[in-house]
């Protein structure tokens, strides 16, 4: 039996049998596998609970003295809930995590005994030369360091038959340079933290602490797992190199927040109670536009955590679709002509307990919001060409201006109302709307703004959604990590240009001064907002008119990385040194090459070894059945077999000729890759609607995108 057929076969049959049950869930069991507050303050003497608490909280500064005993305590802990080995789980710039398992137990004399002390809590020492670098680690010299960050939680993943306490840390070299994704998003968060507390003195706030927040929306893909291991290119890649969108797809609408079938429902609740045990906050699941396409989203948190738990969820989402026959996909574009995944980041900034994009009651929170938003369309404006750099990658570029996602042109959505309130600042009087009479910064007040003020953009990239931004540009498979170091450090630069003015101004002049500057800031940077639908040809023309980046593809975009003027801001605020950004320029300019030359080959492989043979079957068949029908004396029928056969024979040698093209491409340039494997995808889909489905080898769209 083919194999397609088979996996459809098995697939109908398991529908129709009994539904996986998942074990019952409530919220008691949230963060049960988390070394919480609630755990500090159980296993932990006061004073030792305090200091970390303070460090976790406040970010004050970790005492080292406090090491040993917090390293006890979590190995008493964990062993408790079953753990018997320890990882310092990093996050290197392969895009996924890393660990190496090491277990508690220690000799002493001819006895075992489990014991973690203070050093293998705090400094591990991975191979450094194994993991991307740019250039920053050689085989040579591979001395690398993972470094406890206290301020994100340990937690233990548990496996089939035992359970691994986990220690949140960054990855650095030998010589201090990062070699990860936390690292500039803790130095980032620093930045940021610093230049806000400078614009709230600024306005005489008193002192208190800044947290970036941050609540991902994870978009991914379900299918069988039958389908996918007959997809080398699914294997190898995470999407479909060839394929045929079937006639019903997506256009009826009729998936999106659709009733969940109860496969997927069995897989989301389960998905959903670990990732409650492990101190994720889940909140929303639905059904997304494509077929066969799904959401999961989380309550907003402090920024560096929230990125580490979206890579838990990640791994999470995997892990359990495998326990319950299925793969999860988290590839931007794992299927051509429906929707790709994207990784919505909603963020904001929270100073002593209040969110400074809330506009408040108040004049003087009216002023504040206004200051805090014109530091953030400065910074978009700036620094359009960084933040298109945080979402680069061989995946996403299939993605972005898709008429799905937004364009590769940044820009900002402010709707209607804000984007009123800031055509009358640029003025110079601003009035608080169109009813309302003259408003002066600091003396009147700004009109309510709901969340549901104005209306929702889909279409843009950067889109303020109430009392939050959200940048929908980075792709599902992503880390939050590079957007986000990104927009914190831009954005407390601005910040900090705004300070150096208003630190100038006194008294009364103070209101006069700001409503001033904030006005320029308006004139100067407004051609970055932008409300319509950034899905139009005519977008694209206007945004070439006000001179917006347009970089389409990474290759076009990573050049921003190693700009003079980049270089200069990641070093003023340390979040990057020069040697940091021409590294990742590096890895990421690789990584981009093997991605592609990975799917050139494999898209050669699946042609030569699957397709060619299928399509010569066929072939052979049409010229055997019309050979026959000659020698019978058949006349009948025999005009349409000798015009399946032209098609055919006309078809295998256009293959055959595309084969031999992208065999001689995989050796040259990810341009000539690109370009053959485009070519070749048209004549294997179109064979696909001619040559027999029994003969056909892979699974088709119509049944992954459909039959789970």
């Amino acid at each position: 039996m083919n194999k397609r057929f088979e996996a459809v076969s098995k697939i109908a049959e398991y529908r129709s049998g009994p539904l996986l049950k998942s074990a019952p869930s409530s919220a008691e069991i949230f963060g049960e596998d988390v070394f919480n507050s609630e755990k500090i303050t159980k296993y932990l003497s006061k004073p030792t609970a305090q200091k970390l608490l303070d460090t976790i909280n406040n970010r004050k500064q970790l005492d080292p003295a406090i090491a040993p005993e917090v390293a006890h305590a979590l190995k008493e802990w964990a062993i408790e809930r079953g753990a018997t080995h320890y990882t310092h789980w990093f996050q290197p710039l392969n895009g996924a995590t890393a660990e190496k398992h090491d277990s508690f137990l220690e000799l002493n004399g001819d006895l075992g005994i489990f014991s973690f002390s203070a050093k293998n809590l705090i400094v591990g020492e991975p191979d450094a030369s194994s993991f991307p670098s740019g250039g920053l680690r050689y085989t040579f010299e591979a001395r690398g360091y993972t470094a406890w960050d206290p301020t994100s939680p340990a937690f233990i993943r548990r496996h089939g038959n035992g359970a691994t306490l986990c220690i949140p840390t960054a990855f650095c070299s030998y010589s201090g340079d990062a070699l990860d994704q936390k690292t500039p998003l803790l130095r980032s968060i620093q930045s940021l933290s610093v230049a806000v507390k400078r614009l709230m003195k600024v306005f005489d706030q008193p002192d208190g602490n800044v947290k970036a927040t941050l609540g991902p929306e994870q978009e991914y893909f379900l299918i069988d797992k039958r389908f996918y291991l007959h997809r080398a290119d699914l294997l190898q890649t995470g999407r479909t190199l060839f394929g045929v969108t079937p006639p019903k797809h997506q256009q009826l609408e009729d998936h999106y927040f659709g009733s969940i079938r109860k496969r997927i429902l069995a897989f989301m609740t389960d998905a959903e109670k670990e990732l409650w045990s492990l101190g994720i906050p889940a909140k929303t699941r639905h059904n997304e536009v494509s077929p066969a396409q799904f959401e999961l989203a989380t309550i907003f948190e402090e920024l560096n955590l929230a990125v580490d738990h979206n890579m838990l969820v990640m791994e999470v989402l995997k892990e359990v679709a495998d326990r319950h026959g299925l793969v999860c996909l988290l590839h931007e574009k794992p299927f051509a002509g429906v929707n790709g995944s994207g990784k919505h980041n909603n963020w904001s900034i929270n100073y002593g307990g209040v969110n400074l994009l809330d506009p408040g009651d108040t004049p003087h929170q009216n002023a504040i919001f206004l200051t805090v938003l014109s530091s953030i369309i400065m910074a978009i404006d700036k620094h359009s060409d960084l933040l298109r750099v945080s979402v680069i990658g061989a995946g996403n570029d299939h993605r972005l201006g898709a008429n799905e996602a937004p364009p590769a042109i940044i820009s900002i959505y402010l709707g209607d109302q804000l984007a009123e309130i800031i055509e009358q600042l640029e003025k110079g009087a601003p009035s608080s709307s169109r009813s309302h009479g003259p408003m002066r910064i600091g003396v009147d007040t700004l009109p309510a703004l709901p969340k549901d003020a104005t209306d929702r953009n889909r279409t843009s990239p950067f889109a303020f959604t109430g009392n939050k931004f959200e940048f929908r540009a980075p792709g599902s498979g992503q880390s939050c990590s590079g957007p986000m170091t990104i927009l914190n450090t831009i954005v407390a630069s601005a910040m900090d240009e705004i300070s150096d003015r208003l630190e100038k101004l006194k008294g009364a002049d103070f209101n006069e001064g700001l409503q001033k500057l904030l006005s320029e800031i308006v004139h100067t940077h407004k051609r970055i907002i932008f409300n319509g639908d950034n899905y139009t040809a005519d977008w694209k023309i206007e945004a070439a008119k006000r001179a917006l980046p347009n970089d389409k593809s990474t290759m076009e975009a990573l050049k921003a990385l190693t700009a003079k003027k980049n270089i200069e801001m990641f070093e003023k605020y340390s979040v990057y040194n020069k040697r940091e950004l021409e590294s990742r320029y590096e890895v990421f300019m690789e990584e981009y090459h093997k991605k592609i030359r990975i799917e050139g080959e494999i898209a050669l492989d699946i042609a030569r070894s699957m397709i060619l043979p299928a399509v010569t079957k066929e072939y052979s068949e049409a010229v055997a059945a019309f050979a026959k029908a000659n020698a019978s004396g058949v006349t009948e029928g025999t005009a349409a077999l000798k015009k399946n056969i032209a098609t055919l024979g006309n078809s295998l040698d256009e293959l055959n000729q595309k084969i031999d093209n992208i065999a001689k491409a995989v050796k040259g340039l990810h341009e000539e890759i690109l370009s053959a494997m485009s070519d070749l995808r048209v004549t294997v889909d179109r064979l696909e609607g001619i040559v027999r489905d029994e003969f056909w080898p892979l699974p088709k769209y119509r049944e992954m995108l459909f039959i789970y």
